[in-house]
């Protein structure tokens, strides 16, 4: 196969279906996806099968349980891409929405209409629910998709896309507008990455070196994030329970995971009283710690940290803790060691709290909730297609309306320029 020919073929395609789903109306896209919905839950077993393929070559290649869990599908996994359809369907659509008319002094009303970006890649690891929620959002904004994922998903991928084509076509819709990269050969991304008279914007989406290497050989815009080191300050004033079953959560509920909590900084005027309880409840979920020298004062058995592990994506049972003194020391370690993803402040001091969403800088920032809430999902949006630290053109979890950008509009009555 020439997979230069090829991989330009599949762009051309998407790129002249994006064109006719720019056209097509709101109604007929939400039939389509609510269509996609049931589609899945009707072929939930054929969905399964395809994916027990990918976990039974994932186990021969040993890859890693947190990999593993990110590639596996259930029926319940399938009922939430399902359901991901249908909330993007009863979602308004960006496209076509006119804002900021203002008439100008010389009569001209001028506007702006947002309209789809067109073409979108998406280079992915494992989670063939990415394959589901970038074909929702994409589908619903008004542009064509073209999916590259990983190997150890490509039966997985090639079966969530099937389903969806044939709801394409039976809705007379481009089938182009979804499509998955058949084959596994790494120059796949790399052709791809070459094509930007055809793709507008690359969005990858796993681990540092993945979207590092995207970012080196892109043509292209790409959106993207390296990796989520997530913090959680547990302020003077935080309620002892809460911080305890927020910082579990956070961390252990699933540890693979970009928003999942990696370091946890203490006031030193609560952590005696709190350590002690949270490295007890931690450890019933097997989470391992390593702490500064004051916290091991506190917590005698844990492992040191080094100053490696505050810059640490661990995506696994390890959590990062220190004694900071204040406010302002967390913060200063934040902006230190973050990476522009997601942090939280558990305190029942209302200007702490303010001063803590005002001054930290990352793409999402909560007060008293899990860091597991920086998704898409869980945000209003439907679905997410990515998760961006970079602030052009979108910062945080990406929905329909990052997906669009804006054109100006005018309207006038013969005015010429003088």
């Amino acid at each position: 196969m020439d997979i230069k020919h090829s991989v330009k073929q599949i762009a051309q395609n998407a790129q002249a279906a994006s064109r006719q789903l720019a056209r097509i109306s709101t109604i007929v896209k939400n039939k389509a996806l609510l269509q996609m919905a049931d589609e899945l839950i009707k072929n939930t077993d054929q969905l399964l099968a395809a994916n027990a393929l990918d976990i039974t070559e994932a186990k021969k290649l040993a890859l890693s349980e947190a990999m593993i869990d990110r590639l596996a599908l259930t029926k319940l996994t399938i009922e939430d891409m399902a359901r991901g359809f249908r909330e993007v369907a009863a979602l308004p659509d960006p496209t076509g929405k006119v804002s900021a008319m203002s008439r100008r002094p010389n009569g001209l009303l001028v506007g702006r209409m947002r309209i789809p970006l067109g073409v979108i890649g998406i280079i992915y690891e494992s989670r063939p629910n990415v394959t589901a929620d970038a074909s929702a959002l994409c589908l619903k904004s008004g542009n064509a998709v073209i999916l590259r994922g990983g190997s150890e998903a490509i039966n997985s991928n090639r079966a969530i896309c099937s389903l969806l084509q044939r709801v394409l076509r039976k809705n007379r819709l481009p089938v182009a507008a979804i499509q998955v990269i058949p084959t596994t050969e790494r120059e796949v991304v790399y052709e791809m990455l070459q094509l930007e008279e055809y793709i507008d914007l690359i969005i990858p989406r796993g681990g540092e070196e993945l979207i590092r290497a995207v970012v080196a050989q892109s043509k292209i815009p790409v959106i993207k994030h390296y990796k989520g080191v997530c913090h959680i300050f547990v302020d003077a004033s935080a309620d002892m329970e809460m911080a305890v079953n927020i910082c579990r959560n956070a961390k252990a509920q699933r540890p693979g995971v970009c928003n999942a909590l990696e370091t946890m900084l203490v006031h030193k005027d609560i952590a005696r009283k709190f350590l002690p309880r949270a490295a007890e409840e931690l450890s019933k979920a097997n989470v391992s710690l390593k702490g500064c020298n004051k916290t091991r004062r506190i917590l005698k058995d844990i492992a040191a940290a080094t100053e490696a592990d505050w810059y640490a994506e661990y995506l696994d049972l390890i959590l990062a803790v220190r004694i900071v003194d204040n406010i302002d020391e967390a913060i200063a370690h934040i902006e230190k060691y973050g990476s522009l993803h997601t942090e939280a402040i558990i305190t029942s001091d209302y200007t702490n709290s303010q001063r803590f969403l005002n001054e930290v800088n990352s793409s999402t920032v909560l007060v008293n909730a899990s860091t597991r809430f920086s998704d898409g999902f869980e945000l209003g949006l439907g679905a997410e297609i990515g998760i961006s630290t970079t602030k052009l053109h979108a910062f945080g979890p990406m929905g329909l309306e990052e997906l669009t950008t804006a054109k100006f509009i005018i309207y006038g009555n013969g005015q010429v320029r003088t």
